[in-house]
């Protein structure tokens, strides 16, 4: 069984950052792409930002020049910087991963959300 685990949420004011980490664990071989996605309240779930695990990278428009997104495939983490956050930043980030398993099989698992805030 694979976990993700990601930390960093909280309330932030309007203009400040926070950075979320998102840890893979488990019985697998490697993780391949992993992304950020987000879900505000009564909004469909969209997507941040994503990264290969070479490193190749794109993101949502709405955060482009904002976040960046990067990863330590040492440590199966990937991070998710956010700067000059908005209030329309406010919403339920969650970590996506690709994972390869012995037999070469891949599954998509999600985090379980960590709660982003932006408000004065």
């Amino acid at each position: 069984q694979v976990q993700l685990v990601e930390s960093g949420g909280g309330l932030v004011q309007p203009g400040g950052s926070l950075r979320l980490s998102c840890a893979a664990s488990g019985s697998f071989v490697r993780v391949n792409a992993m992304g950020w996605y987000r879900q505000a309240p009564g909004k469909q779930r969209e997507l941040v930002a994503v990264i290969t695990r070479s490193d190749s990278t794109n993101s949502a428009d709405s955060v482009k020049g904002r976040f960046s997104i990067s990863r330590d495939n040492s440590k199966n983490t990937v991070y998710l910087q956010m700067n000059s956050l908005k209030p329309e930043d406010t919403a339920v980030y969650y970590c996506n991963a690709d994972v390869q398993d012995w037999l070469s099989r891949r599954t998509e698992y999600w985090g379980q959300g960590t709660r982003v805030t932006v408000s004065s």
